[in-house]
């Protein structure tokens, strides 16, 4: 394989697999490296990171956002790859992994951050209607409450909420309404 031939995924992993092992050696973090895999995803919205045990071959996989490492500088994206080698670590030592107390004492000494900040836009977000009330969501999927506002309720107050499409500005309270503007904005959608 030539320099030409690697793609921006390969990119991601070698230089993921760098600092991993560069931060188990400057944190004195005990991971089984060679059960330790790694993969590049464009399909993940919301989290920059992943971490999957296969319990049956105790193997973890780290599992990278493509869009978080072109938008992230660096010691953000690296904060990312330490965030998942503490998944690691507790998979491999454990057998399970969260985000509990055990994760949060291991996250503060590799200097991990808990959340990783928001890397893409939401489709929708999600406001109350009320006029004293200034709640909102955001989200990147139509969710139960993107598709049918009327069956919820704003979380802060209890009044009835209303779903703005992001990028057209449209907006519904309502499950049929939702069907229209989707049907509306064909191909925009």
């Amino acid at each position: 394989m030539t320099d030409a031939d690697l793609t921006i995924d390969d990119e991601i992993v070698a230089r993921a697999r760098i600092h991993a092992r560069e931060a188990c050696r400057e944190y004195d973090l005990e991971i089984d490296r060679a059960s330790l895999e790694w993969d590049v995803t464009t399909r993940a919205r919301r989290r920059a990171g992943a971490c999957r045990w296969n319990a049956s071959r105790e193997v973890a996989t780290i599992v990278l956002t493509r869009q978080a490492y072109e938008r992230y500088e660096w010691e953000t994206f690296a904060g990312v790859v330490r965030h998942e080698l503490v998944h690691a670590w507790e998979f491999q030592r454990f057998g399970e992994s969260g985000h509990g107390s055990r994760f949060r004492e291991q996250a503060a000494r590799l200097e991990a951050p808990r959340h990783c900040e928001t890397f893409s836009d939401p489709r929708y977000v999600l406001r109350c209607l009320a006029a004293d009330c200034d709640w909102s969501a955001r989200r990147h999927r139509a969710s139960k409450p993107v598709k049918a506002p009327d069956q919820y309720r704003c979380g802060t107050c209890g009044s009835d909420i209303e779903i703005e499409h992001a990028d057209s500005g449209r907006t519904w309270t309502t499950a049929s309404e939702f069907g229209g503007t989707k049907a509306a904005l064909g191909d925009d959608w």
